[in-house]
């Protein structure tokens, strides 16, 4: 059995699809669904069971001797949340308790980490897992923070040589687009935001730069698309003997101007765009600039392209965006 927290959200739907493309069903897929749309995510989809967050520990316990592999994606994502209890409840105290389940039980563990970890870049985008390295590190809220506690933690623990799993990875995601994130409301890619108000005849809209060396819409960001994440995860799956933190970017940055015109593009439209102030609680929390440094992965064996910023929106506007079912 795989089991896939988070697995009807946005990067886990796509790796559960992923996964039963390869033909492998016998997936527990643990999330909350909520009342909105957030089922369509998984709609498609033949899974072996759907356990309610509150239950992953007992339900691990119960088949124990089953689970292959646990991939733990789910987590309170929102850099804006502010209650840093559920925060902590959710990104840290669940995922260390799997660290040490897995760790104990002999699963595999891959779980989601966030560029968010790297602050305002002024200590680099190297996924280096050493304690020292990662103690130079300064996220820029609570969310970063969380995932940085963890990949604190985990550093400490295998530089002890204490009991780990058999194979262990964090993973380091950056700005991810792609279909079935639409339950994710104001954290959407851009890309998702944009193309509605496009489609209306709209103008894209995009924050004024509040630092010289920036220009407007020219903030800077690593944006991947998630199928390039699915296949990192993949790859991860098919080779138990990799372990580490690892960043999952494309390793070139683009600017939001960038993405703004590939998803004007990709419409068939003529590109219009205005910028506007950035709300003041952002200023000091904004990242201008984010590039993952993917050598580490690479050194690791996976050898896979990452799609091109035009080709990865093109493919999200035409194939889900503008289609009738815009679901995976």
């Amino acid at each position: 059995m795989i089991v896939v927290t988070g697995g009807a959200g946005f990067i886990g739907s796509n790796l559960v699809a992923a996964l039963a493309a390869r033909g492998i069903t016998n997936v527990a897929v643990i999330d909350r669904f909520g009342t909105d749309e957030k089922w369509q995510n998984l709609a498609k989809r033949e899974v072996a069971t759907l356990v309610p967050p509150e239950n992953t520990l007992a339900f691990l316990d119960q088949f124990a001797a089953e689970i292959d592999v646990v991939f733990h994606l789910g987590a309170i994502s929102a850099t804006t949340e502010r209650d840093v209890d559920k925060i902590v409840a959710n990104n840290v105290a669940l995922t260390l308790d799997l660290w040490r389940w897995c760790s104990w039980r002999g699963a595999r563990l891959i779980y989601a980490s966030s560029a968010a970890t790297y602050g305002d870049g002024s200590a680099g985008f190297d996924d280096d897992g050493s304690s020292e390295a990662l103690a130079k590190l300064r996220p820029l809220n609570a969310y970063g923070w969380s995932k940085h506690l963890v990949d604190r933690r985990i550093a400490r623990v295998v530089g002890e040589a204490d009991i780990v799993p058999p194979q262990w990875a964090g993973l380091k995601f950056f700005n991810v687009y792609g279909p079935n994130e639409q339950h994710k409301d104001d954290m959407m890619s851009v890309v998702a935001k944009l193309f509605p108000k496009l489609q209306a005849g709209e103008p894209a809209r995009l924050f004024k730069s509040h630092r010289p060396e920036f220009e407007d819409g020219g903030q800077l960001r690593d944006f991947i698309h998630v199928d390039d994440c699915v296949a990192v995860m993949l790859w991860l799956y098919d080779n138990p003997q990799v372990n580490g933190l690892f960043n999952v970017g494309t390793g070139k940055a683009r600017s939001f101007k960038d993405l703004a015109l590939a998803t004007f593009a990709a419409m068939g439209l003529e590109p219009r765009v205005e910028y506007f102030d950035m709300p003041e609680h952002l200023r000091g929390k904004y990242q201008y600039f984010t590039e993952a440094k993917t050598e580490r992965l690479r050194a690791a064996g996976f050898t896979q392209p990452f799609t091109e910023l035009e080709e990865g929106v093109r493919r999200y506007v035409q194939d889900f965006l503008s289609q009738p079912d815009p679901y995976r």
